[in-house]
């Protein structure tokens, strides 16, 4: 069944296979469950250790910084999860292996292993459509203005999430919706569980550094961030461009473990995050065709927060000078 995105991308698939030769394609499709496992391994393992320091430290300026570690750690089981939805962890297609994967990795950020599931292809099929595409349609701010924006990088990223989430679902099959449902109860209990056991062992202020601050605070940071970074400043006019294009780092690599590479993921859904910065480096030659600008995360809050500029358009080609006075 045709998609809003497969209709208007087919030039954009004949282009992209003119640039990278069919073996160095199926090269970076090649998938490495050892390394996923040893990524998976590094991302638990700092989140548990960061853990142990920030219950051991007393000084803020000790633990705080560990508490991003912690949060940004939490934040990237949805990206291990986003890997497990793309089937691009193990090379045999195994429905059980890849469901439990899926729970695992759901669990530490409370969300449902299969609405993230449903929601993120649709999000893929939908691409460019500010209908057909679940995040763009519901979830992406409807309000042009500063501080509604910055309310996604608060606390109150939970309830707007979990509310376009909601609505997305109203129109999922019944069986789908319950098992959403449960997914969602089994989750949420866990954090809760984990909630009570911290504070009845260490004390409220232990929970409040070891918990709440990392989940809370540092998580909707990573998310709003990580999400600016992928389809905010875009052309409408080239599919090529529906996606931001973000400079490769060593730094955010690391941060968010490879899904900074989003216009990457969105031309070559199968390649697992672990090869996209090479993928990146082979598709310079083709931006530079098509004069796909990077940015940098600096770059890109500059332009969202301070300058006001509208998520799903070109935030390009305009004067600072020009921009300001426009949102006075």
């Amino acid at each position: 069944m045709a998609t809003y995105y497969s209709e208007h991308a087919q030039q954009l698939k004949r282009d992209l296979a003119q640039e990278i030769p069919a073996d160095a394609l199926r090269e970076l499709h090649r998938k490495r469950p050892l390394l996923h496992a040893f990524i998976a391994f590094a991302n638990f393992a700092a989140v548990v250790l960061a853990g142990i320091a920030i219950v051991r430290l007393d000084h803020w300026y000790f633990w705080l910084p560990l508490a991003f570690v912690a949060g940004f750690g939490v934040f990237n089981c949805t990206v291990l999860l986003h890997e497990v939805v793309h089937r691009a962890v193990i090379n045999v297609a195994n429905d059980r292996t890849y469901r439990l994967l899926g729970l695992l990795y759901a669990v530490p950020s409370g969300i449902s292993s299969s609405q993230f599931t449903r929601w993120h292809l649709d999000h893929h099929a939908g691409l460019g459509s500010d209908t057909e595409d679940p995040k763009r349609h519901y979830l992406s701010p409807k309000r042009n203005a500063r501080w509604f924006k910055l309310l996604y990088f608060t606390p109150a990223l939970f309830p707007i999430y979990f509310r376009a989430a909601a609505k997305e679902a109203a129109a999922y099959e019944p069986e789908l919706r319950k098992r959403i449902a449960r997914e969602r109860l089994g989750t949420i209990a866990f954090q809760l569980s984990v909630l009570g056991i911290i504070a009845w062992l260490g004390g409220w202020f232990i929970a409040w550094k070891l918990y709440i601050i990392p989940i809370f605070f540092v998580f909707p940071i990573a998310f709003a961030l990580n999400r600016l970074g992928q389809h905010y400043d875009i052309n409408p006019n080239d599919p090529a461009n529906w996606s931001t294009l973000v400079k490769g780092s060593w730094f955010w690599d690391l941060a968010y473990l490879f899904s900074n590479y989003h216009l990457e993921h969105h031309y070559f859904p199968g390649v697992p995050f672990y090869n996209l910065p090479r993928l990146q480096r082979l598709l310079r030659p083709f931006y530079e065709k098509r004069g796909i600008l990077a940015r940098g995360y600096g770059d890109l809050v500059w332009r969202y927060v301070v300058l006001n500029r509208k998520p799903h358009t070109d935030w390009g080609g305009e004067s600072v000078t020009h921009a300001a006075a426009q949102n006075v």
